[in-house]
């Protein structure tokens, strides 16, 4: 199925993950809602714990069950409900039409593999080369992600290289079959600064080059900035805010998207005293609490935020807010407690 380049390559429509542990049920990811168009990049940013990397490894269907086990919702690739394939199928997507680059790559490399084989074995199972083409096409991903002495790196172990040079062997293998979909997982979290923008630059240059759409996971709102073309964001598995970038930035709508911008320190800015901060703590997975989860943490909370959880829904210019400010009943609840009072 051929996709313009308004239409979206992922959909994903009020996913829903849990895991059952000893202690009850938590609610990973509850309710979903983004899509990202072909040749697009969409920032997930979040505290850790707000699901993130829980929504990438739903989307795979990479989840360890039945501990972990999406209940609901539908993931569309290319008009397809992933959900619905069978592992077979799923195996033969990932790492072919969908790939992702993991946060840790010296956990996420085989150890007993050298890295032209772990390219090459991907090559191998996806486009059906022979074991000669395989080795030549991994050596050439090496050189394409900016690796010195491809022919040599291709044959030394992970251990062998160095944090900056692991994290370009996995773009190399996530990147090897020419995938539609690039899922980075804080592909950038292990690696000093100087390395970190280097990796940057290199997965958007080669996204540009191949035309690949892009999901990052982050928490660094300049890897958002620098990025991404679309922004959700997610607080205790929902996503609260979904707009464009340049939207999120200048004019934020979800006072928890506000404190996240409010508490990044500006270059450009003299500032006195302490950095302003988020109140509070994220609340346990395991005791939610009723309405919204910001709602103890919020400035602006009313009663209506502590009794009843607000829709994703669509502002006046056209984005997504979970918020119930934006709404009708807001005012109605603030005329209620000038009449109480």
């Amino acid at each position: 199925m051929s996709l313009t380049k308004e239409e979206s390559i992922l959909e994903v429509r009020n996913l829903r993950t849990s895991f059952f542990t000893d202690e009850g049920e938590v609610k990973a990811v509850d309710g979903v809602d983004f899509s990202i168009e072909k040749g697009k990049t969409l920032g997930i940013v979040g505290e850790s714990g707000s699901g993130k990397s829980i929504t990438s490894l739903s989307i795979l269907r990479l989840l360890q069950e039945p501990v972990g086990r999406i209940k609901e919702g539908e993931v569309i690739f290319k008009g397809e409900d992933l959900l619905k394939k069978s592992k077979k199928q799923m195996m033969a997507i990932r790492g072919n039409n969908i790939s992702m680059i993991f946060q840790e790559p010296m956990t996420s490399l085989n150890p007993t593999l050298t890295c032209g084989e772990q390219i090459a074995e991907s090559i191998r199972i996806h486009q059906k080369l022979n074991k000669k083409k395989a080795w030549e096409k991994s050596v050439e991903m090496l050189k394409l992600v900016g690796i010195p002495s491809p022919e040599k790196r291709a044959k030394q172990y992970p251990f062998e290289l160095s944090g900056g040079m692991r994290q370009r062997v996995m773009i190399a293998i996530s990147l090897a079959c020419n995938p539609e979909l690039l899922i980075a997982d804080e592909p950038t979290t292990a690696l000093d600064v100087t390395i970190q923008a280097q990796i940057l630059e290199l997965i958007k240059k080669l996204q540009e080059d191949m035309g690949t759409s892009l999901m990052i996971i982050t928490h660094d709102l300049g890897v958002v900035a620098e990025m991404c073309d679309k922004v959700a964001v997610m607080y205790c598995g929902k996503v609260v805010e979904y707009a464009d970038v340049k939207t999120v930035f200048t004019d934020p709508k979800h006072p928890y998207t506000i404190g996240l911008l409010n508490s990044v320190p500006k270059h450009d800015e003299d500032v006195e005293g302490d950095l302003a901060i988020i109140t509070g703590s994220v609340p346990s997975p395991f005791n939610l609490p009723s309405g919204c989860s910001f709602a103890p943490r919020c400035p602006s909370a009313k009663e209506i935020c502590h009794a009843t959880l607000p829709e994703l829904a669509e502002t006046s210019d056209g984005d997504k807010v979970r918020c119930w400010i934006y709404t009708d009943q807001w005012e109605k609840e603030g005329e209620a407690v000038s009449r109480h009072e």
